[in-house]
Formats: structure tokens, C-alpha cells, sequence
């Protein structure tokens, strides 16, 4: 991104825009993709170290391995619906509400 066009960005979507093409290009799907993975990751770890849980204390309670957990809040794999809901419900005794927009 040259310098001159950070100038006459106004808002965060226009700099994605600027950075990684507009909503629906690949090169931006990929970055959300990524993001929501490492948001994802942030409020899990969060999540655990207020549980006070190692990750794998987690792990034995939700019957999994550690270094399952551990890719999982390092961004380094994917993870399905069920298996987020069994880690903050069973696990971590949290409430999960899914919010589609």
C-alpha cells in the first residue's frame, strides 16, 4: 500500500479494502478468514486462563488431546461448530449464543 492512499482512507473497511481487495475477492475472504480463526483463538485462550485451566485440563475435560487445544488457540487448524460448542460449554462452563447477520 503506497503512502498517498493511506491518506484518503476514512474508515477500517476502506483500508481492508485498500489492503486486501474489496468483500468477495479472495485475497479479502482469506484475511477475514484468518482473523476470525485468530479472534476465535484470543477468547478461547482468554477464556481458559480465567477458568484457571491448563490447556490440557481443558483437553481431559472435553476428551481431546492438548495439542489439539493448542492449535486451536495458535490459529493453526480449523475447527467445527460442534466442537467450539463442547470446548466453552462442557469445558469452560461458558454460554455460547451464535448471532448470524
Amino acid at each position: 500500500m503506497k503512502k498517498e492512499n493511506i491518506t484518503k482512507i476514512c474508515d477500517f473497511d476502506a483500508l481492508l479494502d485498500s489492503k486486501y481487495g474489496e468483500k468477495g475477492t479472495d485475497k479479502r475472504e482469506q484475511f477475514e478468514s484468518r482473523a476470525t480463526y485468530f479472534i476465535i483463538s484470543e477468547i478461547l485462550k482468554e477464556a481458559r486462563k480465567e477458568a484457571n485451566m491448563t490447556q490440557e485440563q481443558l483437553a481431559e475435560k472435553i476428551g481431546t488431546k492438548k495439542s489439539y487445544i493448542s492449535r486451536i488457540e495458535n490459529g493453526k487448524c480449523d475447527i467445527q461448530l460442534s466442537t467450539l460448542y463442547r470446548i466453552f460449554e462442557f469445558g469452560l462452563g461458558k454460554q455460547v449464543n451464535l448471532t448470524f447477520g
